[in-house]
């Protein structure tokens, strides 16, 4: 991939549009009109296919709240902790400067509504529960809906069409209030492979490579010195800093965000950035083929669809629940030991158990492997149609995201069919 940076200027600004009444605080990227100009890759289809929910669990048809039994030897209950993942940046480190910011909603939303669940709401092809699951809505998301009939709303979110049950959406005016709330502030990266830094500079090591229409949360939009200076003292290494020129790099922090990458911390130009206050959007539900003639074998259409009954559950740093959190690589293991594969604790002792294979060749089930400075430091697990579902980071927990969101340095096969 050919990697560009700073190479133009972009206007970084928040849109703002007219609403009655001002509303502080948010900007949505939820047009109708202009849906496919702005859809990013979280939002392709996605693979997956209709099946039973397994034994040892229960779930709530619409909501996907899952009540944990014990199977064997194996707990599904509580979260269970063992040596984990790298350690995560510290918590002092994510209060943003208060800043009074007014901005207002898009009209082209007419009517918002919020997902108000736990995990996922299902949207459904008919205002049936017997009917087809075209999609999901996470916790929080946004749609907009047509109407409200019989106990079933009408919406869109995203690229997803369809109907969910009315009473899991908050409306109307509370759903303004409490999008003011729950929206999240996102830096959308304007190029393809964008380099992240491990510091504000371009001197620094290259954190990762970001892929164009991606949305990173933002940790922290104003820069200064004092912050910079916890930062590097909690989570960077001196070599790193030799690196750079310091004096300058703090000089020149004002041009520079620094964003959420998975459960890790880095630092991007402004210039390659668009910030906005975003609603998450509907993930699309598709199905897989598993006829034997180009289609994939049914233990890995098993094995996807049952990585996406946890999605919208909790992230949580040394977990390995899959209902009451997990990290990336305690996700992995506990979805493929389900159906009988051992997979080491660590995303890397993973990556170096498995067997690696070109992205042309990647299968649902394979897993793909994300890192920086030569180490491996994330995992998810490939669901076709260009999708992997991982546990992210605590704001997102276990989500669906563009299998190239970030450059994978690695993919892995684990089932041999």
């Amino acid at each position: 991939m050919m990697i560009l940076e700073e190479y133009m200027k972009i206007n970084n600004s928040i849109k703002r549009n007219t609403i009655i009444g001002m509303v502080a605080a948010l900007t949505f990227a939820f047009t109708l009109s202009s849906a496919s100009a702005t859809m990013i890759a979280t939002e392709e289809p996605l693979a997956g296919i209709n099946v039973p929910f397994f034994s040892f669990v229960r779930t709530e048809v619409e909501t996907g709240v899952i009540t944990p039994l014990t199977v064997g030897n194996v707990t599904f209950n509580g979260i269970n902790t063992v040596p984990a993942e790298t350690t995560p940046a510290t918590d002092d480190l994510d209060e943003e400067e208060k800043i009074d910011e007014h901005v207002k909603l898009n009209l082209n939303y007419d009517r918002l509504g919020i997902a108000n669940v736990d995990t996922y709401l299902n949207v459904r092809a008919k205002a049936s529960t017997n009917s087809k699951v075209v999609g999901k809505l996470t916790k929080h998301a946004g749609c907009h809906i047509y109407k409200i009939k019989k106990g079933w709303a009408k919406i869109v979110s995203g690229k997803v069409n369809g109907y969910v049950k009315a009473e899991y959406l908050i409306t109307d005016e509370k759903a303004e209030e409490m999008a003011m709330e729950v929206g999240k502030k996102v830096a959308t990266v304007l190029t393809q492979g964008l380099r992240v830094r491990a510091l504000p500079s371009t001197d620094a090591s290259i954190y990762s490579v970001l892929s164009e229409n991606e949305d990173f949360e933002i940790k922290r939009e104003h820069l200064n010195s004092e912050w910079m200076e916890k930062f590097i003292k909690k989570n960077v290494k001196k070599k790193q800093v030799k690196k750079v020129k310091y004096d300058a790099m703090l000089n020149d922090l004002e041009n520079w965000v620094c964003i959420s990458v998975d459960s890790d911390y880095a630092f991007v130009s402004k210039e390659y950035v668009d910030i906005s206050y975003k609603l998450n959007r509907a993930v699309r539900i598709g199905e897989l083929a598993t006829d034997g003639s180009g289609g994939v074998s049914s233990t890995r259409a098993s094995l996807v669809e049952y990585a996406k009954q946890f999605l919208g559950n909790r992230y949580v740093y040394g977990g390995t629940s899959l209902t009451n959190g997990t990290d990336c690589s305690g996700f992995s293991m506990r979805v493929f030991e389900r159906f009988g594969y051992g997979l080491p604790r660590t995303s890397g002792s993973q990556a170096a158990s498995t067997r690696s294979i070109s992205s042309s060749d990647a299968r649902p089930g394979d897993l793909f492997f994300y890192g920086s400075g030569g180490r491996v430091n994330h995992v998810a697990i490939y669901i076709g149609s260009g999708m992997v579902i991982h546990a992210s980071n605590p704001s997102s927990g276990i989500k669906i995201s563009n299998a190239y969101y970030r450059s994978p340095v690695k993919i892995g096969r684990v089932i041999n069919d």
